[in-house]
Order: C-alpha cells, then structure tokens, then sequence
C-alpha cells in the first residue's frame, strides 16, 4: 500500500473516531443546558426540516391540569419517582418475555423515552437501547423528576398530524387548554400516548376506553405517585 495512501487513511479515521466521539457525547453536553432551555424532539426537527407540520406550544407543568402527569405515570412509568432513569425491575421482566432485545416490549421508562425523544431514533434496536440507558440515567440526574416530566409532557407525539406536547393534544382531542383536563380526558390522553397515529383520544375506540378506564381508577388510588413532582 503507497505511503502516501496510508497516511490519508490514517487521517480519515482519525477524524472519524473524533466525529463519532463528538456526536456520543453531545447529548451529555446539551442536557443539562435543558434545565433553562425548552428543547424539541428529533422527529419534531425532522418534520420542519422535511416541510411537515409541527404543532407545539410549551405549556410549563405549573399550567397543566396535575391529573395528566398523574396518568401518565400510571401508564408508563408507575416507579417513575423513586427509580433512577432506568426501572430495572421492569427491564428484566421485559427481557424476560423477549427472545430478543430488539423485540423488547415494555420497561421503558419516562426518562428512556425522553432520551430517545430528544436524541435518538424510533425503533427497537440493540444500539438504541444500549445508548438510551446511560442517557435516561443522566438526564434523570442533571434535570431531575420535575423537569424531566415537564419536558416529556412537552415533547411527547400526541396526534396523527404533528401534534406535540400535552397543550396540542389536549386541543386537538378535546378542544380545551391542557390546564382544564379531567381525570377522564388526561387518563384518554395517557392511553393514546404509546401510538397516537392509530389511536385516538377524541374518537377513542373501545380498546382505549378501557385501558383509560383502568388507568383513571389506578391514578385516583394513587394520589401519592406524583409526590416528586410538587415544586
């Protein structure tokens, strides 16, 4: 191999691996600037990049209706106030059900799904994950249970035309402000959040009715799962 040849190989991986390092950490770098900044999601950026629509106004936790948070957490992340970014619990018990990491379903926790939201990609894949979880646990440490829950509450898809946040899903499903919500419409709202393309909180089919139902009734026997969330 020419000399000459070697030496520009040898630099173009050397600026590779200083990309790639650069890229790793940016995410460490950027979320603590979170704290004072309202961030968006990566799909939101891709969205306006490709010239979709992006409906989202930030709505400060302070002015949302608490019955949301308090749904949401019964249905994503009930230890959502006393783990640490990852519920491992939980994580094991996915695994279990799992033949593969790729196919995991559940375990995901409010802080993983901020970290994928913020950072990452959609989908169930092995790299993801493996850099979802040191982000969830740091995002958990630098932001803290308050914020964390307001910027996902904030970034979170919540319709099937670009709608995100709680302030656009609550209008888009039910016409009102997000600091109005009712039990029953913030325990509609969690039950759309796992996939909001096909599942509707303004004309809720039979399978979201019930599972709103069920986590309504967790969430009102539950008034202490939001104690992290007082300020």
């Amino acid at each position: 191999m020419p000399t000459g040849f070697r030496s520009t190989a040898l630099r173009l991986l050397k600026w590779a691996a200083i990309v790639l390092v650069v890229v790793l950490l940016l995410p460490y770098l950027l979320a603590p600037l979170y704290r004072f900044v309202d961030p968006v999601s990566t799909l939101m950026l891709w969205r306006r990049m490709t010239l979709a629509r992006v409906e989202r106004t930030w709505t400060p936790l302070d002015t949302i209706s608490p019955a949301l948070p308090r749904a949401v957490m019964v249905a994503e992340d009930a230890r959502f106030c006393t783990h640490r970014g990852v519920d491992f619990s939980e994580l094991r018990n996915a695994i279990e059900d799992a033949d593969d990491l790729s196919e995991m379903r559940g375990g995901s926790t409010i802080a993983q799904q901020t970290a994928k939201n913020l950072f990452l990609w959609p989908g169930r894949s092995v790299v993801r994950k493996a850099l979802e979880f040191p982000l969830a646990l740091w995002l958990d440490l630098v932001l803290g249970k308050r914020r964390l829950m307001e910027i996902y509450l904030n970034i979170a898809e919540w319709g099937p035309n670009g709608e995100f946040g709680v302030e656009a899903g609550a209008r888009k499903a039910f016409n009102k402000s997000a600091k109005d919500l009712t039990a029953g419409e913030a325990a509609l709202l969690a039950a759309v959040l796992p996939n909001p393309r096909r599942r509707s909180a303004m004309q809720p089919r039979p399978g979201v009715r019930r599972i709103a139902g069920i986590v309504q009734g967790r969430a009102a026997r539950a008034k202490s799962i939001d104690a992290c969330l007082k300020g």
